[in-house]
C-alpha cells in the first residue's frame, strides 16, 4: 500500500485546511485509514480514522474542528481542518492499516507540514 499526501502548508490561527490522503496498492484489504500527527519533540498522535465501514474517530483535541471523511471511488482520504490553532501545527502523516492473523500492519506516507502562525 502507497499512501501520497497533499493539502499541507501555513495557515493562520482561525483558518481552514484540508488534506488529501490518495491510497494505492492493496487498497481492499485495508480496515481503516486516518491522519496522526507529530509536533517537534512529540510522540506522534493520533488526529482522526475512518473504517472501510466509514466509522469515524477522533482525538478530543480536535472533535469539534476536524471532519474525516472517505471517496472510496478515488481511495482517497480527506480531512477538513477549522479553527486552526497554533497547537495544530505539526507533520501530519496519512495512516493505513490492515490487520494479518490478527495483528495490525501500518502504511505511512511520507508526511505533510501543517504550520498555523497566530
Amino acid at each position: 500500500v502507497q499512501l501520497v499526501e497533499s493539502g499541507g502548508g501555513m495557515v493562520q490561527a482561525g483558518g481552514s485546511l484540508r488534506l488529501s490522503c490518495a491510497a494505492s496498492g492493496s487498497i481492499s484489504s485495508l480496515n481503516a485509514m486516518g491522519w496522526y500527527r507529530q509536533a517537534p519533540g512529540k510522540q506522534r498522535e493520533l488526529v482522526a480514522t475512518i473504517s472501510m465501514s466509514g466509522t469515524t474517530n477522533y482525538a478530543e483535541s480536535v472533535k469539534a474542528r476536524c471532519t474525516i471523511s472517505r471517496d472510496s471511488a478515488k481511495n482517497t482520504v480527506y480531512l477538513q481542518m477549522s479553527s486552526l490553532k497554533p497547537e495544530d501545527t505539526a507533520v501530519y502523516y496519512c495512516n493505513a492499516r490492515r490487520s494479518v492473523l490478527g495483528i495490525p500492519l501500518d502504511y505511512w506516507g511520507q508526511g505533510t507540514q501543517v504550520t498555523v502562525s497566530s
